[in-house]
């Protein structure tokens, strides 16, 4: 049986020299389950990635972002599922974030992201910071 294979989006938030990392719930793959990553979600049918991304960070953070260019995409092969991680680099908006579907959140440095446990595909993103 062929895998079920999605487009994903994330938001490289930066303010300063800090990145936003978000925290995953726990999930019934355990190979991302609790990890980091950066936010975004699944592009949807008839959705640019721009789209998607400006729904996914309000879904999840109720939360205003504009999103920027293109930094890059990278392929991942999970156990029960592939994806497409396209990144963006995106500006906050004013206000406060929720954690809607999230653990944690935390701002870090590009030298502090190594030491957190992402999920495998946001580690290949790191690479393009």
């Amino acid at each position: 049986m062929e895998k079920k294979h999605f487009n994903v989006v994330a938001a490289i938030v930066k303010e300063g020299d800090r990145y936003l990392c978000m925290q995953r719930t726990r999930s019934r793959h355990r190979y991302i389950s609790e990890r980091w990553e950066f936010p975004g979600g699944k592009v949807e049918d008839g959705e640019n990635d721009y789209e998607a991304l400006i729904r996914e960070i309000k879904e999840e953070m109720d939360w205003d972002i504009y999103v920027g260019k293109k930094l890059g995409s990278v392929e991942h092969d999970y156990p029960d599922f592939s994806i497409t991680l396209t990144a963006y680099l995106c500006k906050g908006g004013d206000g406060e974030r929720k954690l809607y579907e999230h653990l944690d959140e935390r701002w870090l440095t590009r030298e502090e992201l190594d030491e957190l446990k992402w999920t495998e595909a946001d580690r290949k993103i790191l690479k393009l910071l």
